[in-house]
Parts: structure tokens; C-alpha cells; sequence
């Protein structure tokens, strides 16, 4: 790609174990890296990746600018936590590094107010809502229709959400969302249980790409939280109706906004073939679609914003060749193997995991010795171990994502298999896009 970024110095917002996905990837890059939170060293496992790091906080703008400057970094990036991305948007901007996105198209895509009335705004397809808060809840209460779904207007990874089924779950729920919403601001939508999907957007110099669309196999495993994914399959049945129909008023909406450069993922329940969005994040996901895309396409959306960090070029002059959401044909998967609560004593049978054809590479979320806490129950944090792989056909991915259930093995330290139940033959049931229906 004519970009030898050998020696450049890329400082990396947070710490996390997710995080050190950025770090691998840069080092192979030929990049130096630092990273920065607040945490302690061994609270922030990137930290002890990095080739160095720091305790500046990332909402600290000045001290952050400062930490730049004193250390010479050519760019700034950060991943997969939303609450953080304004803060680098501004640092950028007060540093004079490239950042793909501005303070406002962040702040628009985290708050989940902001961007369900933009949606509608374009038409684009969304969960209907109930305009209901704690001050209004006696007078609004009544007309609710349940089930209904409560979620602060700004969290990510499934925090702060429930699903209530009555008015006193209801009253509850808004008390627990607004205490994990920044603003206290929550949003309650009438809730769908059924299929879902994810959308993957990639921005490349006002051009816009749809890099895949995928099934969310979600799975009601666990009493009193909401189902989580178990696995993804791509592509959707779904995609060439979505193509046609809701792809450009999507388009229109992120010209709005004037989005350049960057990634996005939408999630969404499926209603008579339509995706209604139900989240949003510009940026980087913990589904790791990066490593499907490199294998299936050619091109790694993590490695076009390491680029664009340091260059301001996210360095993909074939990228409309590339970014084939049919990928020439083949299939790609995603199996997600959630953990009951438990401290993790041993991981099994990802070596024989490994040696299956497809499988790309396993990424293991919580190693040996952590602990699935209480707290982290219905949220994405239970995911421990994420396989991803691909497939020349529907039945050999199928086929492999099952057997990758049978070989795996996360026992607790009081010798418990923790995985929950994960997928079945029933999900692959007329989800997968098949080719001879047409685009």
C-alpha cells in the first residue's frame, strides 16, 4: 500500500484486554506503542503489552495534549468504548492529529435520543419508542404496551438495560438505566423478541461501503437479563432486500452528518425483511469483523484506522474492488461462547479448535484465572472466547461452528463446565443468505 509507518509512535486511548488487539496489530505494523488510562498496570492489560505506558486520564484534554507533545506521538487512537470517543476527537483536534470522526457525529452516534430522531428523520428503519421518564411516568405508564425494553440513553455493551414485562419492573428499570446514563436520560422502546442483525459500515474519503451484514444469533440462556450472541453468520439472508431498500437512506443520513472516514456497526432486529436499528457505534467492535474481512476480502478496517491515526489516510486505494459484502461467494462466522458466572480455572480444545479448516483465529476475552462476575450478567463481558472462521458453503460453516461448540471447554475452579447453551442446527434455519435467491 506504499505506507511504511516503521518507527511511528501511536499512542492508544485505554487499556483494556480488548485493547491489546490494537497494540498486536500496530507492533506488526512496525509501530511503537504507548498506552494511557488511569488504571493501575495491572488492571490495564494493553498497558503491559504496550512498549509503554501511561496514567493520563483520557478525559483529562490538556494533560492528554501535553503527554502527546512531551512524547513525540504521531497519532491517537482509541477503540472500542464509546464514552471515551468525544474525548479523542477533541484531543485530536487540540494536538493537530487526524481523528476520522468530530466531537458532534460522536456525540450524535452515542446518545441513543439523538440518533433514533435522525433516523427518522431519513426514513431509516428503527424500534418504535415510548417518549416516558420518571417525571412523566404516572400520566404515560398507562399506555405502555408490554413488553417494552429500558436502556440509558448513553452506555455501551448492553449496560444498564432490562427488559420489563409489568409497570413496577418498568418504574424500576427507568431508575437503574438513568443511574448508568452520564445525562440520567433513558429510552424505552417496545421490545422485539425475534432475529437480529448487524451492520457493518466502512468510511473511506466521503465514499461509503457496506463491508458485511450479518445474522446476531442471540440466545435466551440465562433467566432475568437479555439475550446475548452466541454467534454471527454472514451474510444475511436479509442483505439484498437491505441493499435495495434501507442502504441509501442510510447513505443520506451519514452524508448529513458529514461523515468522512471511520467504521460503523448497527445493530437491529429483523421485521418482514427489514433491519430496525436498535444501536449504534462509530467505531471498532468487540466482534472482531476486522479478522473475517482480512480473511475473506483482502483488507483490515483495524489496520485502515491505525493508518489513518498516523497518516490522516485510512490507505486502501482498492477498496471498492475489496469490499464485497458477498465475499466473492464464500460465508464467514463468528462463534461467541458466553460463561455462566465463575472463576475460570481451565480452557479446553482450542488447540484442536484451531486445526479445523476454516477457523481463522480464536481470541480469548477472559484467560485463565479470571473471574465472570455477577455484575457482568447480561452483558457483553460474558463472552469469553470469540472463534472466528470462514466457509466455501452454508452446511461447512455450520457444520464447523457446531463443532466448535463440541470442543470447547471453559471449566470453573470448582471443576463446573461454565459455557451456556450456544447454538443449534434450528438457527442456521433460512438466515444465511443463499445465492440463488437473487440480489
Amino acid at each position: 500500500m506504499g505506507m511504511d509507518l516503521s518507527g511511528k509512535r501511536l499512542l492508544i486511548l485505554g487499556g483494556s484486554r480488548i485493547s491489546c488487539e490494537i497494540v498486536r496489530h500496530a507492533r506488526a505494523m512496525g509501530i511503537v506503542c504507548g498506552v494511557t488510562d488511569w488504571y493501575a498496570l495491572e488492571r490495564s492489560p494493553a498497558k503491559r503489552m504496550a512498549d509503554e505506558a501511561y496514567y493520563t486520564s483520557t478525559s483529562d484534554i490538556e494533560a492528554m495534549v501535553s503527554l502527546i507533545r512531551e512524547k513525540n506521538f504521531d497519532g491517537v487512537i482509541t477503540g472500542f468504548t464509546d464514552s471515551v470517543l468525544p474525548y479523542y476527537a477533541e484531543i485530536c483536534g487540540k494536538a493537530g492529529l487526524p481523528a476520522y470522526g468530530t466531537r458532534e457525529q460522536f456525540e450524535t452516534f452515542i446518545d441513543k435520543r439523538k440518533y433514533k430522531a435522525l433516523m427518522r428523520q431519513f426514513q431509516v428503519p428503527t424500534i418504535p419508542e415510548y417518549f416516558l421518564t420518571r417525571d412523566n411516568f404516572e400520566e404515560a405508564a398507562d399506555a405502555i404496551e408490554y413488553p417494552v425494553i429500558v436502556k440509558p440513553s448513553e452506555s455501551s455493551g448492553a449496560r444498564g438495560i432490562t427488559i420489563c414485562h409489568s409497570r413496577e419492573e418498568l418504574a424500576a428499570a427507568l431508575d437503574f438505566a438513568a443511574r448508568t446514563s452520564e445525562s440520567s436520560e433513558t429510552v424505552v422502546e417496545r421490545y422485539i423478541d425475534g432475529p437480529e442483525a448487524t451492520i457493518f459500515w466502512l468510511f473511506v474519503d466521503g465514499n461509503y461501503y457496506l463491508m458485511m451484514l450479518g445474522n446476531r444469533h442471540v440466545k435466551h440462556n440465562q433467566e432475568g437479563v437479555i439475550p446475548l450472541p452466541a454467534g454471527y453468520t454472514f451474510p444475511s439472508a436479509v442483505q439484498p432486500l437491505f441493499l435495495r431498500e434501507d442502504a441509501p437512506k442510510m447513505e443520506a443520513m451519514f452524508r448529513s452528518m458529514g461523515i468522512r472516514n471511520g467504521m460503523l456497526f448497527m445493530q437491529s432486529k429483523i421485521q418482514d425483511g427489514h433491519c430496525l436499528v436498535y444501536d449504534i457505534g462509530y467505531r471498532l467492535t468487540g466482534s472482531l469483523e476486522y479478522i473475517n474481512l482480512k480473511a475473506v476480502c483482502g483488507y483490515d478496517p483495524m489496520d485502515m484506522l491505525i493508518r489513518f491515526a498516523l497518516t490522516g489516510d485510512m490507505g486502501e486505494p482498492e477498496i471498492a474492488k475489496k469490499a464485497d459484502p458477498y465475499f466473492g461467494g464464500k460465508y464467514t462466522y463468528n462463534v461467541s461462547l458466553l460463561c455462566r458466572p465463575g472463576k475460570i480455572g481451565t480452557i479446553t480444545g482450542l488447540p484442536e479448535i484451531e486445526r479445523l479448516p476454516g477457523v481463522i483465529r480464536a481470541v480469548v476475552a477472559h484467560p485463565e484465572g479470571d473471574e465472570i462476575t455477577e455484575k457482568m450478567k447480561g452483558l457483553l463481558a460474558q463472552i469469553t472466547v470469540r472463534i472466528l472462521g470462514k466457509a466455501d458453503d452454508i452446511d461447512s460453516m455450520k457444520r464447523e461452528m457446531l463443532e466448535i461448540q463440541r470442543l470447547a471447554h471453559v471449566i470453573s475452579t470448582d471443576g463446573e463446565e461454565m459455557i451456556l447453551p450456544g447454538l443449534e442446527e434450528s438457527d442456521f434455519e433460512g438466515t444465511v443468505y443463499v445465492p440463488s435467491e437473487g440480489r
